[in-house]
């Protein structure tokens, strides 16, 4: 699983955090945690306060939980803001790749992806039913396919790698509004990939 913050992420935080450690993948393993490192990603940094009025949650709770993500490595402290102390997220990228031989691990990711999932898919159906969406430039803009085929799993990483190249390719558009071209418009992908577990046996390299 590959999370990608806005490009325009402070250049104090990691270049990026590789982990396949249960412990770290457990303290992501919540709803509220995965929706506040989101808003963290979105609005590059924000208060408790500023999280909870958009969550609906209560200070105290997103203070908590924020604390437990800073405790994971996920967030940091941003500049104070006069009285107030913002949160941001510590790295520009995360990849949460599971250890074959670690149960727990391979637990771990498995949990988070479906959190991150939930959360995607829901906003993608919010979206598909907001009447903004059909205007003839968001229609020409969207897509949803799905698609069933044969593939080792060598060539399903190849795959899942050129997904990931073809969005690096757009890379630096936050940072650089010059290099957006005209009519450049705030996107989000959301794609999954997998061999399927009862259609025959698990792919081979």
């Amino acid at each position: 699983m590959t999370a990608t913050p806005p490009d325009d992420a402070p250049a104090t935080a990691s270049a990026g955090l590789r982990t396949s450690d249960p412990a770290v993948l457990r303290a992501l393993a919540h709803p509220l945690r995965v929706e506040i490192l989101d808003l963290l990603d979105d609005l590059r940094e924000a208060t408790a306060s500023e999280i909870a009025e958009r969550t609906g949650q209560t200070v105290a709770n997103c203070s908590f939980h924020l604390r437990s993500l800073e405790k994971a490595g996920y967030v940091e402290r941003a500049e104070p803001r006069g009285r107030e102390k913002p949160w941001r997220p510590a790295h520009r990228t995360r990849h949460m790749r599971p250890d074959p031989d670690d149960a727990e691990s391979v637990r771990g990711v498995a949990t988070v992806a479906s959190l991150v999932v939930r959360r995607e898919a829901a906003r993608a159906v919010e979206y598909l039913g907001d009447p903004r969406s059909t205007a003839p430039e968001r229609v020409r803009a969207t897509r949803v396919a799905t698609s069933r085929f044969w593939a080792t799993t060598d060539e399903l990483e190849a795959i899942a790698e050129r997904l990931t190249e073809l969005a690096a390719e757009l890379r630096g558009r936050d940072e650089d509004p010059s290099l957006r071209p005209e009519g450049a418009v705030l996107a989000r992908f959301f794609g999954i990939l997998h061999p399927e577990l009862d259609d025959g046996p698990a792919p081979t390299a």
